[in-house]
């Protein structure tokens, strides 16, 4: 299965469809705790539903389960906290979380990883890319930057 990832920060509307369009992705899977952000643009929960139907042909899906609490958030945006506290929290979350059995892997295969960060070096889209992957294996991971 392929699983791709994407961040809209750094990106004009134009490039990020354009990007996505071409991927091959079928839906956009938005790991985002907060969807409905003012400094969201066109990446804000409601526009970017549309875009992507009318832009695109995707659907569009919230996954919050896929999401850091907003406390584990906070203490590394806010408070300027260290990457691999914040990577050994949010791994720490999707184990107590068990996502790997609460999401289905259809819903998965071929979707779009959606957050905000331009690439995804320091972003937990690719903690929960790999972390599926580590859990059932055959994951191709393509992240469109």
């Amino acid at each position: 299965m392929k699983l791709f990832t994407i961040g809209f920060t750094k990106k004009s509307a134009e490039t990020f469809f354009t990007k996505l369009r071409r991927s091959g992705a079928k839906r956009v899977l938005d790991v985002r705790l907060n969807n409905i952000s003012q400094l969201a643009g066109f990446a804000k929960r409601n526009d970017l539903e549309f875009f992507l139907r009318e832009i695109c042909h995707m659907d569009y899906l919230h996954v919050s389960e896929l999401a850091p609490t907003q406390d584990i958030l906070d203490e590394y945006k806010k408070n300027k906290g260290d990457w691999a506290v914040y990577e050994q929290k949010f791994l720490d979350l999707m184990r107590k979380r068990e996502i790997e059995k609460r999401i289905d892997p259809a819903l998965i295969a071929d979707g779009c990883l959606l957050c905000s960060e331009d690439k995804p070096h320091y972003c937990h889209r690719r903690l929960v890319a790999e972390y599926l992957k580590s859990h059932w294996g055959d994951i191709e991971i393509v992240h469109i930057i």
